[in-house]
């Protein structure tokens, strides 16, 4: 499974670079205006810090000649910027029309399998299905997820199944046995998969054993 980092934020993102784990990054328009900085060099930024894609979203939803135009300012920032594109009829024809033209799609919020067929159909590379939002209304999120896994690898779809609104370690153990190709994961959420009280433990114990000893490194 690949893990992208949901994240503005330069400093979490250098930070999760660091350790290896980041194999792209999605931003949306909430991310970079908690960030407060531009979004043309918080995106730039990003991509010099990382090699992989990273998503860049139009603000535009509800006309497709607009989100075109946005999309083709944003792709022209970096190689690696994916244009992220809200579901919808609209947008729909925007994916449709940059897929032609070999630039690289992120379609979001999307909740059930039919819009994740409807946005592989027009040519989407990456398919954002929503777990946490679905989970907050009392649904099962994870279930989509799964369909949506199936419904690629059964129609040989092109398009990535990508877990986005993950709230919890537990999305991600659910999105492994989903099979699900991707997770994008906040920072806060990424630092609590490496807790476990048993591994605390098993540490504190190994340096108390250690530093009775009277073992170094000579």
């Amino acid at each position: 499974m690949k893990f992208f980092i949901d994240s503005a934020n330069l400093e979490e993102i250098r930070q999760v670079a660091e350790m290896g784990l980041v194999d792209g990054v999605t931003t949306n328009p909430s991310l970079l205006a908690k960030e407060g900085k531009g979004f043309k060099t918080t995106i730039q930024e990003i991509c010099a810090m990382i090699d992989g894609p990273v998503s860049a979203e139009v603000v535009t939803s509800d006309n497709a000649e607009q989100m075109l135009k946005e999309a083709h300012i944003v792709a022209g920032w970096h190689p690696n910027v994916v244009v992220k594109i809200p579901f919808g009829p609209e947008g729909m024809k925007a994916v449709k029309k940059l897929t032609a033209e070999g630039i690289k799609t992120n379609v979001t919020v999307l909740f059930t399998v039919t819009q994740a067929l409807i946005a592989a159909k027009a040519g989407a590379t990456f398919l954002s299905n929503f777990v946490g939002r679905v989970d907050d209304l009392s649904g099962e999120g994870m279930v989509a997820v799964r369909d949506t896994v199936n419904m690629v690898h059964e129609y040989e779809f092109a398009s990535e199944v990508l877990v986005a609104s993950v709230r919890s370690p537990q999305h991600i153990v659910e999105s492994v046995r989903c099979g699900a190709q991707i997770a994008t994961i906040p920072f806060k959420i990424l630092a609590q998969m490496y807790k476990h009280p048993l591994t605390t433990s098993g540490i504190e114990k190994f340096t108390e054993d250690w530093n009775k000893s009277g073992l170094n490194f000579d």
